[in-house]
């Protein structure tokens, strides 16, 4: 099983403050090893929103970078 496919089923079940306390965590932890679960989190929102959104996601990047 590829490491997309580990991280979608290990969040498959959890409800939406899991989810959000996971992403939280994993960004409070400030740890290299949780980038990739986030990295397929980002691939998740980015290929399943609109263009208006991904045009904000961009621009909250840029002027964030």
């Amino acid at each position: 099983m590829d490491l997309r496919n580990r991280i979608k089923e290990s969040f498959k079940n959890v409800d939406i403050n899991e989810l959000e306390q996971s992403i939280d965590n994993s960004i409070k932890q400030n740890n290299d090893i949780v980038l990739p679960s986030l990295g397929i989190f980002f691939e998740i929102i980015w290929n399943n929103c609109s263009d208006e959104v991904k045009n904000s996601i961009l621009d909250t990047l840029v002027n964030n970078i």
